[in-house]
């Protein structure tokens, strides 16, 4: 049985659950809040970050790394990445890119300082700094992607979701817990590409335990997500207080 670390909150995590639902693959998670992992996590993730992956042979930070290990280990389940050289080499890069410069914007930028910042560290909700990434960093990701997603289905295959679809649509649930929205009418491709792939049934499945995860608590949260009928762990590596990482801003 596969085990994930790491809180449906988050777009890493929402990443690579989308892609074990595409290889119907079973699991099971401990869907700790961010930053609350116990000593024996940072054992398992250095830099204190999550997703983790641990089966019977490895145990694996970093979602690029995870995705590609279940692509190489299932090759024969749902593939995650385009067969032809040079689309899957485009792939690797929307998914970089994705994982870089779009989730430094919408998580870090906004999601963090409208979210995590007040409910983890007691700091005020910074607006003026949330409408400046709105305002100044946000358009120029949108303008790439704008140009890059297609105005029907989706990347590299026209029918169903791939990797570079998934990282690329993951970080805006987390722009929706900001409370902020796209501007459907400057970024049309990109707003009906974001709604379709969240819409497919490796992400939609997910939002429900995402949305109770974020509006519940944290000392509630594991019940919670139990009552829902989560595939929880037997046992969890959360803790009471939240500690910064080596790489926490």
């Amino acid at each position: 049985m596969i085990t994930i670390i790491g809180s449906y909150v988050s777009p890493y995590v929402r990443k690579v659950l989308a892609c074990l639902a595409l290889k119907q693959l079973e699991y099971r998670i401990d869907p700790i809040a961010p930053f609350y992992g116990d000593d024996e996590f940072a054992r398992l993730s250095p830099l204190r970050r999550v997703p983790v992956l641990i089966d019977e042979r490895v145990t694996l930070c970093d979602s690029s790394v995870i995705v590609q290990y279940l692509e190489d280990r299932y090759p024969e389940r749902c593939a995650l990445y385009p067969s032809d050289v040079v689309d899957r080499a485009r792939a690797r890069w929307l998914e970089e890119y994705a994982d870089t410069r779009v989730a430094d914007v919408i998580v870090w930028g906004v999601f963090h300082k409208a979210v995590l910042e007040p409910g983890l560290w007691g700091k005020p909700r910074d607006l003026e700094a949330i409408a400046q990434v709105m305002r100044e960093d946000l358009p120029g990701v949108l303008d790439y992607l704008e140009a890059q997603v297609p105005a029907d289905g989706f990347l590299f295959d026209g029918t169903r979701i791939g990797i570079a679809d998934i990282a690329i649509a993951a970080p805006f649930r987390n722009l929706g817990f900001a409370r902020q929205r796209l501007d459907v009418e400057r970024w049309p491709r990109t707003a009906a590409f974001v709604d379709r792939v969240l819409a497919q049934p490796a992400l939609s499945h997910l939002q429900p335990f995402e949305d109770r995860q974020v509006r519940t608590p944290i000392a509630q949260q594991r019940t919670a997500l139990a009552g829902m009928g989560a595939p929880l762990t037997a046992t969890s590596r959360g803790t009471d207080v939240a500690r910064r990482g080596p790489m926490t801003r």
